[in-house]
């Protein structure tokens, strides 16, 4: 996603990603009808909470302002975030991904398998037909597949969760929740 507008920010914005203990995982500008989002995805190992979207919001913010946008958002790139850099690659062997192709390969733009590895500039892809070599130039999206399997046992009440209080500040009208 990075683009003119924001490859000169870039690098000072990662550096202050990895001081901070994330990784930013990308950066751009993107025209919607609403305006332009510069947007900033970043990563740590345990996740990415609201806090820390609002912190790195904080030490972004002056360098940011470099760049001509009406909105900015700092958010995770989720759980089936896009494999684009090297390291990214190197982070999910072993695991299952899904290659979305420009154009068809053996009649077909969409492929699954184990990712294998990376070499030469082509994604090494274990299929059940076998190793397939993928042009990472081929590819327009790879990204994990994720199982969704036993989602709907999931509780989500809540119910098993601490007691939370609130508390608020009357002097300057912010709402605090402790756990």
């Amino acid at each position: 996603m990075a683009n003119a507008g924001t490859d000169a920010i870039e690098a000072r914005c990662a550096k202050i990603a990895e001081e901070m203990g994330y990784e930013l995982v990308d950066a751009g500008v993107e025209k919607e009808p609403t305006g332009k989002y510069l947007r900033f995805y970043i990563d740590k190992p345990e996740g990415i909470s609201l806090d820390d979207c609002e912190a790195y919001h904080k030490a972004v913010r002056n360098i940011a302002d470099t760049v001509d946008y009406d909105f900015m958002e700092v958010s995770s790139p989720g759980i089936d975030r896009p494999l684009k850099k090297d390291r990214d690659f190197e982070r999910n062997l072993g695991s299952e991904i899904e290659v979305k192709l420009f154009k068809p390969m053996d009649g077909t733009k969409l492929l699954t398998g184990i990712l294998a590895g990376l070499e030469n500039g082509e994604i090494l892809l274990e299929t059940s037909t076998g190793t397939k070599r993928i042009p990472r130039k081929a590819a327009a999206l790879v990204k994990p597949v994720v199982d969704m399997e036993g989602i709907e046992e999931v509780d989500l009440s809540g119910e098993d969760l601490p007691e939370t209080t609130e508390s608020e500040n009357t002097e300057s009208g912010e709402t605090s929740h402790e756990v």
